[in-house]
């Protein structure tokens, strides 16, 4: 049975560099949210622009990922990484160099580079899904989206490491710490090119390095025709599904890690303590990769996207239920892993039904849902919650999840990665 067969030595061993990768790029983009408000009241003085930084970082994620998809699509998986690395790295440069000389302009436009590479490293999961067989698939993307669990703890180490250096070379630690974030970068260039060959020349292939592997006929149907372009993909039921699942776990998840942090504070909550809460949502997002993703291999994408918008929608109550710290930070963390199931099953998806040529750029559109949902609803939350409390913004997320998954609900999967209809009803 394919389902079963050994994953090779070749496709192991770039599936451990990617993973390194994801964990070396996660250490870098853990920055901003810690770092980003303090970084603009040392610019400017003041807090009035305190989320500033994150809602740039989104603009920049939204502007880059179907443009980094065409890359990978025309250039390979390689090219793509790499250009998004060499961003990370000047952006990171540049922002060491804003708070150096006090330069809110250089800041503005060293955030947008980093963010700009911190959204092409997104396309990591395109390189793990290009390397499995369908029946392992999202095996293969959960076990490189666990690297960015071991990422989560890389940003306090360079931060640590910063205030413990920068008194005996006379630097600020918020400025330093940016000259550091090479440390991490220039590894994971290595890294990307000893992947060998490019992830996209294996998708192109998969019978070369799985003997024996065939793809079924009603894998071949599920397939779209290759030039089938954006509109036809937003017609294509599977991928409607797909879209609209990450809109809804994206936009809730930001919303309420935007004004979250703010109610636990205004409940007088302790920063650390708020901290720890961020920390064990990032947790969420990540730790359950890989179970997660053998899951949506054994009882299909559809059932692991529901599973996930019902999680997220379950958590989005807990967070603003009551003041109660465990009860509003086991929210986040049940946000986390609704969003888990979703990018894991969603990115499956898209490789189930997007010919390798234009993977990169149909990963690129759900990311566009993604980041259009991260920068709107939170500007839409704050108000919202202001007038209607917080519980108001339960009240969203539910209405948001509600939609996705009354079309996830008739998408029809008899087998993981095989889908009985293209188009709506």
């Amino acid at each position: 049975m394919i389902g079963t067969q050994r994953i090779p030595p070749l496709i192991r061993r770039n599936t451990m560099l990617l993973a390194s990768t994801q964990a070396f790029v996660g250490a870098g983009t853990q920055l901003v949210p810690t770092l980003g408000a303090i970084m603009i009241e040392r610019l400017l003085g003041s807090m009035l622009l305190a989320g500033l930084a994150s809602s740039l970082i989104y603009v920049a994620r939204l502007l880059i990922a179907y443009p980094i998809g065409w890359v990978m699509d025309a250039h390979g998986r390689k090219a793509g990484l790499l250009m998004g690395l060499t961003l990370t790295l000047v952006g990171a440069l540049g922002l060491g160099t804003a708070i150096g000389r006090l330069s809110f302009p250089l800041f503005l436009v060293a955030l947008l580079v980093f963010g700009l590479g911190i959204g092409a490293g997104q396309q990591l999961r395109t390189a793990a899904a290009d390397m499995y067989l369908p029946e392992r698939r999202a095996e293969g993307l959960g076990l490189v989206l666990t690297g960015s669990l071991i990422g989560a703890f890389g940003g306090p180490i360079l931060i640590s490491a910063a205030q413990a250096g920068a008194p005996s070379l006379g630097a600020d630690p918020t400025s330093l710490v940016w000259f550091l974030v090479p440390l991490v970068v220039v590894p994971s260039m290595a890294l990307v090119l000893l992947i060998r060959p490019d992830p996209k020349a294996i998708a192109a292939d998969l019978a070369r390095f799985y003997p024996g592997y065939r793809p079924s006929a009603e894998r071949a149907d599920a397939m779209l025709a290759e030039g089938a372009g954006v509109t036809a993909w937003l017609r294509h039921y599977p991928l409607l599904v797909a879209f609209l699942s990450m809109f809804a776990a994206q936009g809730v998840m930001v919303m309420l890690m935007a004004l979250t942090p703010l109610v636990m504070a205004h409940n007088g909550h302790a920063l650390t303590m708020i901290s720890i809460a961020v920390s064990l949502h990032v947790v969420g997002m990540y730790a359950l990769s890989l179970p997660l993703g053998r899951l949506a291999d054994r009882v299909g994408r559809r059932n692991v996207i529901l599973v996930g918008l019902a999680v997220v929608g379950f958590g989005a109550i807990l967070v603003p239920l009551t003041a109660e710290y465990a009860i509003a930070t086991l929210g986040l963390v049940l946000v986390g892993v609704g969003w888990s199931c979703i990018n894991v099953a969603v990115t499956a998806l898209i490789a189930d039904t997007v010919p390798v040529s234009e993977r990169g750029r149909a990963i690129g559109v759900v990311d566009s849902s993604g980041g259009l949902a991260s920068v709107a609803l939170p500007l839409l939350g704050g108000p919202l919650a202001e007038m209607l409390g917080p519980m108001s913004l339960a009240g969203l997320a539910l209405v948001l999840v509600a939609v996705p998954g009354a079309l996830a609900l008739r998408l029809g999967e008899p087998v993981p990665g095989e889908y009985a209809h293209a188009v709506p009803a």
